[in-house]
């Protein structure tokens, strides 16, 4: 006997729920259903796949495994659902996007539009959150796609390239830095240097831009360690607009009207590794790679 997709859809809700009685409404079924379900899934596997002590839902070491494998499966069943429901008609009904967010509000708003107007039947769901979980999102059928900006680790993954989008040095508007028409790394090292808090893909190309999380570049990290952090590109616009540091913000973001103050000057970087490229992710062999490099085209345009 094999397991159904149904009782691997059980096991999934429940270890999202934490509750036998919130993952039997979430999958329109009585408890008592739901608890068979989990059941008769652990009699065809012959194991312990959940612990119940003491009114937890735990999974045992083997119910981890097993859910990571029926994770897996339930997200190539509904690729094939899609895949059939796609062949003729590319970005129509539900596509599952995710989007890091400092790249959102800047890139999103315009394409939405095109989007609306070329795939009318498009139903676009967005999920905004860092790189590393837009990926486990992506590995584990959660989401179909993902706008994510480069370098990082795509193990397991295939991307389409969107755009670069360079690296700007941010300085407070009567900083001496602002008078200069270019600004180099060896400048902002003696400086109040804000970035983005840890999570944030953006943090690590900033350093990259600057090339100072190389070999030898420890000073500047242990500067970071114990000075400033924002959590958003609008809280560090302002941090640097009140004169506590200067930054690193992306093009598009100072493109966007994010300085519409004049209280931030940004000015480019000397070098030539300041920029990061932004693509599409998606899973490698999914189905839906065709209409995640029709979105990119639509966003690159």
């Amino acid at each position: 006997m094999l397991p159904t997709l149904r009782q691997l859809q059980y096991l999934k809700l429940l270890n999202e729920h934490k509750s036998f009685v919130a993952a039997a409404e979430a999958a329109f079924v009585s408890q008592p259903a739901l608890s068979s379900g989990i059941s008769e899934l652990e009699k065809v596997l012959g194991v312990r796949l959940i612990d119940r002590a003491r009114g937890q839902v735990i999974l045992t070491a083997i119910g981890e495994e097993t859910l990571k494998r029926a994770e897996d499966i339930l997200a190539r069943a509904e690729d094939l659902v899609e895949a059939a429901q796609g062949a003729t008609r590319p970005l129509s009904g539900r596509f599952r996007l995710g989007v890091i967010p400092t790249v959102a509000p800047f890139l999103l708003p315009k394409a939405l539009l095109k989007l609306r107007e070329a795939f009318p039947q498009l139903r676009l769901f967005l999920r905004e959150d860092q790189t590393a979980r837009l990926i486990a999102s992506l590995k584990s059928g959660a989401l179909d796609a993902a706008v994510i900006a480069l370098p990082y680790d795509l193990t397991g993954l295939d991307h389409v390239f969107i755009c670069k989008d360079e690296i700007l040095a941010a300085t407070p508007a009567n900083h001496p830095l602002a008078q200069q028409t270019t600004i180099t790394p060896e400048a902002l090292k003696s400086e109040e240097l804000i970035l983005l808090e840890d999570g944030h893909c953006l943090r690590e190309h900033a350093l990259a831009a600057c090339q100072w999380n190389a070999p030898g570049a420890s000073d500047v990290n242990q500067s970071l360690s114990g000075g400033f952090a924002a959590t958003s590109l609008n809280t560090l616009v302002q941090m640097v607009g009140s004169g506590l540091g200067v930054s690193l913000l992306p093009a598009m973001a100072a493109q966007s009207g994010l300085l519409s103050d004049n209280t931030v000057i940004v000015r480019p970087l000397t070098g030539d590794q300041a920029y990061r490229d932004i693509v599409v992710i998606w899973r490698a062999g999914s189905s839906r790679a065709p209409e995640a490099k029709l979105l990119a085209e639509t966003l690159r345009s």
